[in-house]
């Protein structure tokens, strides 16, 4: 995946963050966190939430993906030859 799509994709992952983000009033890396480390188990039994989450948790762990190709990208081409010029006319 080209560096160009790899931003793309965050963006738009990170436009369904912010709709859990908002809903739940934490932030996904901190969400993430409380999730892995067995702190949100209480919420198991409710299904909103349970599907709610199972989805973020997805949702971010695809970014933290993506992130992780972006600055690979970043480090093997440089910004420079990952940087889009549009021609002007």
């Amino acid at each position: 995946m080209e560096t160009h799509e790899l931003v793309i994709e965050m963006k738009l992952l990170e436009r369904r963050l912010t709709l859990y983000e908002e809903k739940y009033g934490i932030l996904s890396e901190d969400f993430h966190a409380a999730l892995t480390s067995g702190q949100l188990a209480r919420y198991d039994e409710y299904d909103e939430t349970r599907s709610d989450f199972s989805r973020w948790k997805g949702i971010y762990e695809t970014w933290l993906r993506r992130k992780q190709a972006y600055t690979k990208a970043l480090k093997q081409h440089g910004l420079t030859d990952a940087l889009r010029i549009q021609p002007s006319y």
